[in-house]
C-alpha cells in the first residue's frame, strides 16, 4: 500500500483505489454528506472549537496568576510546579484511554460527561483554600479534560468527509489547539488584572454552557462499530509510566542527585516498556503502538511533542520575567504576546494552502528553524529586559510551532485506520499535554536549578524570608518588598540576575529541541510518499 500526499493530508491509495481515511459513526466515509448541510457542519466546528481552546488555554492560563496564587497560597517551588502540571499530567495519562473509550461508548456522550465534570471542578478550582487543594483540583479537571479532547477531533473527523473541507476543518482545530497555549497568559493576565486569580478557572462555566446546549442539536452520534474491552491495567500503566518521571525530574530539581529521583524515572521507564509490550500482544490494544512504525506517524507526533514542549517552557519563564523582573501589570505583560499569538493562528491556516505545493518534509523543518531562531533570541538578549525582543522571539516561536502543528496534526489523523478515530486522535493530543508537562517539568527545573545554585541571599534578611526567596522567583521578590532597603534592593537584584541567566541557559536549550525536532521533521516526513 502506497500514500501520497495532497496538501497537509496523507491520502491513502490501495488496490481499489483512494480510500479516504475517515470516520463515521458507521465506520466509512460519505463524500456527499446528504444528511448535514455544509452549515449545519461549520456550526458543529465552532462548538467543538469551546473545549479545545478551554483544555490548551488551561495548560498555560495559570502563568500571569502564578504570582498572585504564590502569594496566596504559598505553595514550595515543587508546590509551584505541581499546581501546573497537574493538570496535563493526568490529561496526559487518561486521553488514549479516553480515546478507546469514547470509540467503544461514543464520543458525543463522552464529550457532554467531561463538560459537565470540567465546568463543576473548575468552579472547585476557583475556591481553593490551599496550595494542595488546588493541586487535587488541577488533577481532577485534567481527569475530565482527557474525556474532552479526542472526542473533538474524532467527531471532526466524523462531520467532515469530504477531503477539501475537512482539510480546512483540521487546520483550524490545529491553529486553535496551538494558539490556546499562547492565550492561555493573555487572558489570565487580563482576568486577574481585575479579579482575584480564582477567575481564571470560572471562564470554563460560560465556554462550556454553550457547548452542552449546542453539541446533541449539531453534532451526531459517532463510535467505532466493533470495539475491543477496556484494557483497566493498560489505563493504569499509562498513568505509571508518567506520573513517576515527572516527579522524578522535579526531584532532581529540588534535591540534587539523590536516590529517589532516579528510582521513580525507572519505575516509569519499567512501566512505560511493560505498557508497550502489553499493547503489542493485544488483539485490540487501546493504543495500536504498530502505528509507529509508520515514518510519517511517528515522526509527527515527536514534532508535536518537541514543539510544545519549547513552547509551554517558553510561556513558563517569560510571563515571570515580564511581570516579576521587568515589573510590568499583569494586562501589559499579557500583551506583549499578542502579536505571537496571532502569528500562531495566521501560521496555522496559511500552512494550508502552502502544504498543497510543497511537501511536509519542507515546510515543518522550515517552520521549526523559525522556532529555533526565537528561542535563539531569547538566549542572548535574556540580560537585556527588551520587551522588543521578547515580542520578536515569541512571533518567530508562534510562526514555526502554529505550520508544524497543522501538518503534523493532519499526518497523525490521516494514518490511522478509520475505526480506530478516537485513539488516534488521542495520540496527537497525548503528544500535546506531555509536551506541556515536560514543558515546565523539564525546562522549569531546569530554571529552578539554575535559579536556586545562582542566587545570593544577602546578609540580614531573616531565615523564613531567605527560604522563601530559594524557592521561587516570586518568593525572593516578595521577600525583597518585606525587607526593603539595602537588603531587599540587594535580593531582587540578585534574585533577577538568577533568573534571567536560567533563562539564557534553558534558551539554549530550547533551541536543541527545535533542532532536534527539524531532524525528525526531515527526516522522517519524507515517508509520506510511500506509507503503507
Amino acid at each position: 500500500m502506497t500514500g501520497v500526499t495532497t496538501g497537509a493530508v496523507a491520502v491513502v491509495r490501495t488496490g481499489r483505489g483512494e480510500q479516504d481515511a475517515t470516520a463515521t459513526g458507521r465506520g466509512g466515509a460519505d463524500a456527499s454528506q446528504p444528511t448535514r448541510g455544509r452549515s449545519r457542519r461549520w456550526a458543529a466546528l465552532v462548538v467543538l472549537m469551546l473545549p479545545v481552546l478551554l483544555v490548551s488555554v488551561d495548560n498555560t492560563v495559570l502563568g500571569f496568576a502564578l504570582p498572585q496564587i504564590s502569594a496566596a497560597l504559598a505553595p514550595t517551588a515543587a508546590g509551584q510546579l505541581w499546581i501546573i502540571d497537574a493538570y496535563p499530567l493526568v490529561l496526559a495519562g487518561l486521553l488514549v484511554a479516553m480515546g478507546g473509550i469514547g470509540d467503544r461508548f461514543g464520543r458525543r456522550r463522552l464529550l457532554l460527561i467531561g463538560s459537565t465534570g470540567f465546568a463543576l471542578v473548575s468552579i472547585a478550582a476557583a475556591f481553593a483554600p490551599t496550595a494542595e487543594a488546588l493541586i487535587a483540583a488541577r488533577a481532577t479537571l485534567g481527569f475530565f479534560g482527557a474525556m474532552l479532547m479526542p472526542s473533538t477531533l474524532s467527531l471532526l473527523r466524523s462531520t467532515f468527509t469530504v477531503r477539501e473541507e475537512r482539510r480546512l476543518a483540521i487546520a483550524i482545530w490545529a491553529s486553535g489547539f496551538a494558539a490556546g497555549a499562547a492565550l492561555g497568559p493573555i487572558v489570565g493576565g487580563l482576568l486577574v488584572e481585575h479579579f482575584w486569580w480564582g477567575s481564571v478557572f470560572l471562564l470554563a462555566v460560560p465556554v462550556l454552557v454553550p457547548l452542552l446546549v449546542l453539541a446533541p442539536i449539531l453534532i451526531d452520534e459517532s463510535r467505532d462499530p466493533a470495539p475491543g474491552p477496556v484494557d483497566a491495567l493498560a489505563i493504569v500503566l499509562s498513568l505509571a509510566a508518567m506520573l513517576p518521571v515527572v516527579a522524578g525530574i522535579k526531584l532532581l530539581a529540588t534535591d540534587g542527585l539523590a536516590p529517589l529521583p532516579f528510582a521513580l524515572i525507572a519505575i516509569g521507564v519499567v512501566a512505560g516498556v511493560w505498557f508497550v509490550r502489553r499493547q503489542l500482544r493485544a488483539r485490540t490494544p487501546m493504543l495500536d503502538v504498530r502505528l509507529f512504525r509508520r515514518g510519517a506517524f511517528g515522526g509527527a507526533v515527536l514534532v508535536n511533542l518537541l514543539s510544545v514542549i519549547a513552547l509551554v517552557g517558553f510561556l513558563y519563564f517569560v510571563s515571570q520575567q515580564l511581570q516579576l523582573v521587568m515589573g510590568l501589570d499583569p494586562v501589559s505583560a499579557a500583551f506583549v504576546l499578542v502579536p505571537g499569538l496571532a502569528a500562531m493562528i495566521a501560521s496555522g491556516l496559511l500552512v494550508v494552502p502552502v502544504a498543497r505545493r510543497v511537501h511536509p518534509r519542507i515546510v515543518v523543518p522550515a517552520g521549526l528553524a523559525l522556532s529555533a531562531t526565537g528561542y535563539l533570541i531569547v538566549a542572548l538578549t535574556a540580560d537585556a529586559r527588551s520587551v522588543p525582543a521578547i515580542t520578536l522571539a515569541f512571533v518567530l516561536l508562534g510562526v514555526g510551532i502554529g505550520a508544524a502543528e497543522t501538518v503534523s496534526n493532519e499526518l497523525v489523523l490521516t494514518t490511522a485506520p478509520a475505526n480506530r478515530a478516537g485513539a488516534a486522535s488521542a495520540v496527537s493530543e497525548t503528544a500535546y499535554e506531555l509536551g506541556a508537562v515536560l514543558g515546565t517539568a523539564v525546562l522549569g527545573s531546569i530554571l529552578t536549578a539554575h535559579y536556586r545554585q545562582v542566587l545570593v541571599v544577602p546578609d540580614g534578611l531573616e531565615a523564613g524570608a531567605a527560604d522563601a526567596a530559594g524557592e521561587t522567583l516570586a518568593g525572593a521578590m516578595g521577600a525583597a518588598d518585606q525587607a526593603g532597603g539595602a537588603v531587599g534592593a540587594e535580593l531582587a537584584a540578585s534574585a533577577a540576575h538568577a533568573f534571567e541567566s536560567g533563562i539564557a541557559v534553558t534558551a539554549f536549550i530550547g533551541v536543541g529541541l527545535m533542532l532536534a525536532a527539524l531532524v525528525v521533521a526531515a527526516t522522517t516526513l519524507r515517508e509520506t510518499d510511500g506509507a503503507d
